[in-house]
This record gives structure tokens, sequence and C-alpha cells, in this order.
């Protein structure tokens, strides 16, 4: 089965692992889910990941985060897609909840959060919001 849009599902079985209360996922692995995973757990949403096997492939296990019994990523959404690529300079990097949120950010430097890539003066393609 081929995934158009791989970021797309690692976000899709990270919302519904937390909807379905699961303590963990899996996920096929890649560089970019592995550095977008990086952001997150430096940003403390999930606990964190570890890479196993999932069957002949390389997959990813990913640890869930709740704070008291509520799920610690409330919302979480693909902002640029396969079909419509959103691209931002680093000073009109969108902010989330008014900052309590973040930006997933795709830069030259490698992928980081808003609030990074403002502190490094780097915009680059916006993946995803979260909060």
């Amino acid at each position: 089965m081929s995934i158009t849009d791989p970021l797309g599902d690692l976000l899709t079985r990270i919302r519904n692992g937390q909807r379905a209360r699961k303590d963990s996922v899996t996920s096929p692995a890649s560089k970019l889910r592995a550095r977008v995973l990086d952001v997150l757990q430096r940003e403390g949403y999930i606990r964190g990941y570890s890479e196993e096997q999932l069957g002949d492939h390389p997959g990813l296990r990913i640890e869930l985060k709740y704070f008291e019994g509520q799920p610690a990523i409330q919302h979480v959404a693909r902002i640029s897609k396969p079909g419509r690529r959103v691209y931002s300079g680093s000073k009109e990097l969108p902010r989330v909840r008014n900052g309590l949120g973040m930006t997933i950010v795709s830069t030259p430097r490698g992928v980081l959060s808003d609030a990074e890539a403002r502190d490094q003066n780097v915009g680059g393609e916006v993946l995803a919001e979260v909060f």
C-alpha cells in the first residue's frame, strides 16, 4: 500500500491513538517522521519514541503523553499538504493559540518548532500545527 502523505499519516495515527487512550502507537519509519517526533518530544507533547522492526520494515513506536487524564495534544493538523505547499519566512511564521501551541517548520537547518525557527531567523515549509 502506498501512502501519499506520510507525515499526515503519522499525525493521524497520533490523533487516533490519543482519542482511543492508547499508551503508544506505531508508524513506519522515515527521517522526516523521526525529526517531527524529535520536535514533539522537545516541546513536551509526547513522552518519546523508539525505533523497532514492524515485520520486514523499520518502524517507530511513539509513547503518547497524557496530563490529568487528558491528551497532551488537543489538536494536531497538517498545514502544508502534497497538493498545496505552504511556506513562510521567519517573521511571518503563524502563531498557534497566541503562542500556547506551536507550528512545526521544515527549514534548511532541520525540522524546528516555530519558536526555534524565529530564534535562528529561518523560515521554511510549515508542516503542521499542534496545541
